[in-house]
């Protein structure tokens, strides 16, 4: 003869599952749990956004400093004034970069703008523009 099932056997078998109550509490705190997170996972998006954009734009500033000590202050003055645009101004830059892209728009993120000196003699940083257009002061 067979014996009897353990009580917490019969119990376990009896109810078999978690209850519609139960799974409708885990998912409202799974929801709530989202919803607190999503905010900071966005922000924390965008402060690294930011924070690659002015290392970007702190490697340009490198890369003109490299070009003149590379070119000379003379040789590099006339190819800088000679490129009338960012972008070729960006292309006289490629060769000093460790990490360069194809154009100054894929260089940076999304959004992010670059404004370069029309002189770069007096060797001053780059303009970095977020965004929304406002200046990115670093």
């Amino acid at each position: 003869m067979k014996p009897p099932p353990s009580p917490s056997h019969a119990a376990a078998s009896r109810w078999g599952g978690f209850s519609f109550v139960e799974m409708l509490a885990s998912v409202a705190i799974i929801g709530i749990i989202a919803f607190l997170a999503i905010p900071s996972i966005s922000k924390m998006r965008e402060d690294s956004e930011k924070n690659l954009a002015i290392s970007r734009a702190e490697a340009l500033n490198m890369a003109q400093s490299t070009m003149v000590q590379v070119k000379g202050r003379t040789q590099a003055d006339l190819d800088w004034r000679n490129a009338a645009t960012n972008d070729a101004k960006y292309v006289l830059l490629q060769p000093y970069l460790s990490y360069a892209e194809s154009t100054l728009a894929a260089y940076l993120p999304s959004g992010y703008t670059v404004t370069f000196n029309a002189a770069i003699n007096d060797m001053k940083k780059a303009n970095l523009f977020g965004p929304d257009s406002a200046r990115i002061y670093y």
